[in-house]
Order: structure tokens, then C-alpha cells, then sequence
């Protein structure tokens, strides 16, 4: 398996094999050039840092940064940036920037938390070197420029937004016209060591990677700026690899998708940095309160509280008649309280309060069993929050760090 990056050229005295040294850390990479070039040419990389971290054997120095701020990076640009800012403002944590063409800002509610927009592959390229402390990214670019690397923990896996999926594409026309699963392709007699399938792409980790776990050993990688699915009608790639949504435009450019192509499915994350959460001042407790704010917001997403008035001979008797109906249980039970009035100078109750919570789908299939059942006076409004005894991920985070 060969990648063709971009680099720049490099004097020929440099011992005959390709090292790229990162922030992450460093690895050796195969680089199979046209037979124009018949020598194995070396090339020497150095990518860059803005925090003054120490690098052993291409490993970032144990210690973390010194300050006193909490830092959180947000995505600086596009749908997910707007997505991730409408997020946080229902949790009540709305982020205020004095000036839109400011890379930093603050969230009132979180006094000690800085602010920081940035690209999703320098959020997590700066959770690494310990310029961040939190991010929100998809995962797919967690994955792809994360590398595996321990110190990145995911606090929150599903936030529900950003939702896409990691997929080799090939042509529908051609030697691939009867080609539906990754098998198929693997199969295909055409590629050979001399002659390897050729993949366009910006996942460099994940797409050599998938393939080497999926056995296609004769495959090339290439990398694209701009629209990928030109690729393959250009000539210059037999297939993509790329972010997929909709589907939509891989069908306008004659492209599909294959069984057993996903490289992953995602979506936008709460990651962050292992050795914040635990050396850093406050990072813990900040995380635990937007964790606990982001679980209850989207957890009431899409439900209902449902009131009704009840008339019976006790609270039991009310509840039996509610349980008996299968969309009436809410979360845990109903809640049946009475409801009190007075007549001829004497204080009863003959009615009694319902309260439940009903997930929208099942809103008036609910609103017509209580109904069934006695109800009347149905009030409906929606949810906004739903606070756990305890967050379930807070637990899991906690396992994680081994606390």
C-alpha cells in the first residue's frame, strides 16, 4: 500500500526512506513513486505546534502547559460551527463574542472557560499538544488526525448534529459496473503491484488503515484539494474515499457507495484531553456541568409533558387505569396527585392530576388513550430538560480515567 503526499523536495543525501514526524507521533510510510523515478526517493517533514511542548522520540513531554484558563475549541466555520453555537445556547450556554472576527470568547455561565474557534483538525491537533483542553469535532476528524493517541477521551458520542459517514465510492459504469461490496472490489484482477487501485482522498490515517484491515494490499492513496468526486471521470483515481450525507452527490457524478465501504459512521463529539481532565485545575468540574447541561437538553429533545384530569376513587385505583394503557407509562410512572376543591364548605378531592412524559411520535395516540380512560382537561407542553440522578456518560468518563 503506497500514499503520494504533497512535500516538498529534499536533498538527495537523506537516507532512502520517508519518516514524517508529527505532534502525534512518528511513523514510517512506504512511498511508491511513478517508474519515471526509479530510485526510492527520502523526503524529511517537520509539522508544527503554536504551544512550546517538548518533543521526545516524536512524543509531546509528559507535562502539561501552565494556566490557569479552561480551554474549549470550537469549530470556526460552516454548518457544523453554526450547528455547535444553537447547541450550546439551548443548554444555556450561549456563547458571547465581542467581535465575530475574534478567534476567542466566553461563556458567561462557565466564568473560568475560554473560548477558542479554530479548524476541527486543530482542535484536536491542539488538544494533543495541551494548547486545549475540550473540543467539539466530528468523529471522523477525532479519528483521522487523533491517530488513536490515548490522551484524547470522548466525553459525549452522540450529539446529534453533524451526522455523516466516512465511504469508498467507485464509478457505476466501466470495470466496476458489476462491483457491489468491498469483496468484489478486492478481487478484481486489474490491481497488481505494478498497477494498484487508485484512491483519492484527505483521510491518509484511516484509508491505508481500513484497507490493510480489510486485506486489499495493492492499493495507492492520493490526496485532492476541492471536490473528489471529480476524480475517477478525470482519470486521475479509480475510486474516493470521502464524507458522505445525503448520497446525492456521489449520484449526480455517477458514483456509489459499496457493502462493507463505511469506514465510519459520525457525527459531532465532546472530546478531550486525558491529561487535562486530570492534572489540570477545574477542567473535571467544567466538564462535568456542560456534560450534565448537553445530556439533559438532548435527552427532553423531543418530548412532551402531558397533564389530564382525572376522576377516581383514590390515587392507586387512577394510576392502575393509566398503567393499563401501553403509551401512558412516561419515564418511570405517572405522577397522580389530587386535585383539591371545595364544596358546601368542605375541601375533597374527586379529581386527580396526571402527569406524564410522552416522546413526540406518540403524542396523540397518548392524548387518546387518556381520554379512553377518563381524561380530560389535556394539557400538553414541551420539555426542555431532563436532569438524570446522575449522568450516565459522567459514570463512564469517571471508569475511564480511573477515578
Amino acid at each position: 500500500m503506497s500514499v503520494l503526499p504533497t512535500l516538498p523536495k529534499c536533498p538527495s543525501s537523506q537516507p532512502p526512506s520517508l519518516t514524517i514526524f508529527s505532534t502525534i507521533h512518528s511513523f514510517p510510510i512506504s512511498v511508491k513513486l511513478p517508474q519515471a523515478a526509479a530510485a526510492t526517493a527520502s523526503f524529511w517533514c517537520c509539522a508544527s505546534t503554536q504551544s512550546q511542548v517538548a518533543v521526545v522520540n516524536g512524543r509531546p513531554e509528559e507535562k502539561i502547559s501552565e494556566r490557569n484558563e479552561i480551554r474549549l475549541g470550537l469549530p470556526s466555520k460552516g454548518r457544523m460551527a453554526a450547528d455547535t453555537l444553537d447547541l450550546l445556547k439551548d443548554c444555556q450556554l450561549s456563547v458571547k463574542q465581542v467581535n465575530p472576527r475574534q478567534y476567542v470568547a466566553q461563556i458567561p455561565q462557565l466564568s473560568s472557560l475560554e473560548v477558542w474557534f479554530q479548524r476541527p483538525k486543530d482542535i484536536v491537533r491542539k488538544l494533543l499538544s495541551g494548547d486545549l483542553d475540550l473540543g467539539i469535532v466530528g468523529l471522523d476528524t477525532m479519528s483521522e488526525y487523533g491517530q488513536g493517541n490515548e490522551d484524547l477521551i470522548i466525553v459525549h458520542d452522540a450529539l446529534e448534529y453533524g451526522d455523516c459517514r466516512l465511504s469508498l465510492a467507485i464509478p457505476k459504469y466501466g470495470i466496476f459496473e458489476n462491483i457491489n461490496c468491498l469483496r468484489e472490489l478486492s478481487q478484481m484482477p486489474q490491481w497488481t503491484e505494478e498497477k494498484p487501485l487508485r484512491v483519492a482522498t484527505g483521510f491518509t490515517y484511516l484509508g491505508p488503515k481500513f484497507m490493510k484491515e480489510n486485506g486489499l494490499k495493492h492499493v495507492m492513496f492520493s490526496t485532492a484539494d476541492g471536490a473528489l468526486e471529480a476524480a475517477p471521470a478525470m482519470g486521475i483515481a479509480d475510486a474516493i474515499l470521502d464524507l458522505v450525507s445525503s448520497g446525492t452527490t456521489l449520484k449526480e457524478n455517477n458514483l456509489k457507495e459499496i457493502e462493507g465501504g463505511v469506514v465510519l459512521e459520525s457525527q459531532a463529539i465532546l472530546v478531550a484531553s486525558r491529561r487535562a481532565l486530570i492534572e489540570r485545575k477545574g477542567v473535571l468540574d467544567t466538564t462535568h456541568e456542560i456534560l450534565e447541561r448537553l445530556e439533559a437538553h438532548l435527552r427532553a429533545e423531543g418530548q412532551f409533558t402531558v397533564t389530564a384530569n382525572m376522576r377516581g376513587s383514590s390515587a392507586e385505583e387512577v394510576a392502575e387505569r393509566v398503567l393499563s394503557q401501553p403509551s401512558l407509562s412516561g419515564l418511570q410512572g405517572p405522577t397522580v396527585s389530587p386535585v383539591f376543591c371545595k364544596r358546601d364548605g368542605k375541601v375533597s378531592a374527586d379529581f386527580y392530576a396526571i402527569v406524564i412524559c410522552v416522546p413526540k411520535n406518540s403524542l396523540y395516540k397518548s392524548v387518546q388513550q387518556l381520554r379512553a380512560i377518563g381524561g380530560s382537561g389535556v394539557l400538553i407542553s414541551p420539555l426542555t430538560y431532563i436532569f438524570d440522578e446522575e449522568t450516565p456518560r459522567w459514570r463512564e468518563l469517571l471508569s475511564k480515567l480511573g477515578l
